[in-house]
């Protein structure tokens, strides 16, 4: 547009002379003709300048966009590792506080037992996360017999008045011998053995007052041995009779992650 009238006013100027306009009067068109030329550069050096800067600043505008959504992304992935962090620290304090409470009970248990443990009538340890009374079949059983003797009804009472209060919680009883080989009339090899003897300490439990729902019997034979079977004393450790007590549920770590 302003080209347009800088055209329009130089052929009125030209016209105007060629008409016999005075020279004073030509000069000042002429000048008035410099002057809009120069207004003219400078407007467009400005536009130029502005276009410049527009695009600069979309630069800078697309940028910083970037820029925020880089941040805003790795600010959401702290956020999440920042909560995963934290769910992670609640299990485990969940996980120590049960173990906290496993190990009370085995010093609990512990205690109670140090006169039997010191006589060596009995073995408190705790195996596959499991805390186990362990109790020799020699002072229980005559050998090769799944009825207990006198003294290990003795013996077994003692244990289980210790375990009174532990009567709401459950118990597995599990049998074991050593890997002699045992062929009788009323059992054909080491696996019916260590399973009626568990069978004979539960019934021995129920008798003296623990609820049967919260019992049960296993026998393993010779296949679950704490010793090699190569001297007659290690052979002495595998025939044996554990007393299990079973964990509840709030006392094992989840398999899923998520609280029982």
């Amino acid at each position: 547009m302003r080209r347009l009238r800088l055209a329009a006013a130089t052929f009125f100027i030209l016209t105007a002379a060629a008409c016999g306009v005075k020279k004073e009067t030509h000069q000042k068109a002429l000048d008035q003709i410099k002057l809009l030329e120069g207004k003219l550069a400078s407007a467009e050096a400005e536009n130029t300048d502005r276009q410049k800067r527009i695009k600069g600043l979309e630069g800078d505008l697309s940028e910083t966009q970037g820029t925020a959504k880089s941040r805003g992304e790795e600010l959401a992935k702290v956020r999440t590792e920042k909560e995963a962090t934290e769910a992670e620290l609640v299990e485990l304090r969940r996980q120590r506080d049960a173990a906290e409470k496993r190990i009370a009970a085995y010093r609990t248990l512990s205690d109670r037992f140090r006169k039997l443990v010191d006589t060596g009538k009995l073995t408190v340890v705790f195996r596959n996360g499991q805390m186990v009374l362990k109790l020799p079949s020699g002072i229980l059983f005559p050998s090769g017999s799944a009825d207990l003797s006198a003294g290990g009804e003795t013996a077994l009472a003692e244990v289980l008045n210790a375990l009174n209060e532990f009567r709401d919680r459950r118990f597995t009883v599990a049998g074991h011998t050593d890997n002699l080989p045992i062929k009788s009339r009323q059992f054909k090899n080491n696996w019916y053995l260590s399973t009626a003897r568990a069978i004979s300490v539960v019934q021995f439990m129920i008798d003296a007052g623990f609820p049967a729902k919260n019992l049960s019997a296993s026998g393993y034979g010779e296949f679950d041995p704490v010793a090699p079977n190569d001297t007659d004393k290690n052979r002495e450790q595998n025939r044996r009779i554990e007393i299990i007590l079973v964990p509840n549920l709030e006392e094992l770590p989840s398999l899923t992650g998520e609280q029982p």
